[in-house]
């Protein structure tokens, strides 16, 4: 989707859940390849199908990054991990375990099909299970999407979706309304492709990470 679009991209008022009729829009806007502006638990986002490397390109574009780092992608469920990861390790199912669905990202060896846009050519995925509700029942809907934050590469991440719409305008084709978001500390990323490493440290802390991985007879980088 591109091009003759107003000034400001089409709201979807779904302050709780989704009817019907708004589910089959956001459906159709992202299976065509449109972009989707969603409340998660912190920010809005930017999701589109991370499958789909014209999408994906044009999230980068909408930022404004030159591609150096991999998208984070979003998900509602375990099953839904079969069509990004080519594998979990011990650590990360002990970590999946006991945070998921929850504010951790675990970055995984991706799979060789999913787009270079999207891993950034690294071979790795970040993917975290939303606990964020209307979100959860959004992506239930339309599998996962990706999930990085809804604002202009170097600018405030954004709350609101009226914010977004004044910072994004016509780039984004359709923004879903669910309220401000609750903001705070980013989520927690982990690399679980050797040992766990803490990559950035955000609501789940060094120690929660800790004390998990030892219970599991494992330990943390």
């Amino acid at each position: 989707m591109t091009g003759a679009m107003a000034t400001k991209a089409r709201v979807l008022p779904c302050p709780q859940d989704f009817s019907e009729e708004s589910a089959r829009e956001i459906v159709q806007v992202v299976q065509a390849g449109g972009v989707v502006a969603v409340p998660t638990e912190s920010f809005y986002a930017l999701g589109v199908v991370p499958t789909d490397a014209t999408a994906v390109a044009r999230v980068r574009r909408i930022k404004g990054e030159r591609g150096n780092k991999p998208i984070l992608v979003l998900i509602a469920d375990h099953a839904q991990l079969g069509g990004l990861v080519a594998g979990i390790s011990p650590a990360a199912q002990a970590l999946i375990d006991r945070f998921w669905p929850g504010p951790l990202t675990i970055i995984f060896p991706a799979l060789p099909s999913l787009p270079a846009f999207l891993t950034a050519g690294t071979g790795s995925v970040g993917i975290r299970l939303t606990a964020y509700p209307l979100l959860a029942a959004l992506l239930r809907r339309v599998g996962p999407l990706t999930g990085t934050s809804a604002n202009r590469s170097g600018q405030p991440q954004l709350q609101t979706a009226q914010a977004v719409n004044d910072e994004l305008g016509s780039d984004v084709d359709l923004t879903v309304d669910g309220g401000p978001t609750p903001g705070g500390l980013p989520s927690t990323v982990v690399d679980s492709r050797g040992p766990i490493v803490v990559v950035r440290e955000g609501q789940v802390s060094r120690a929660e990470l800790a004390t998990v991985l030892k219970h599991a007879g494992l330990r943390l980088s």
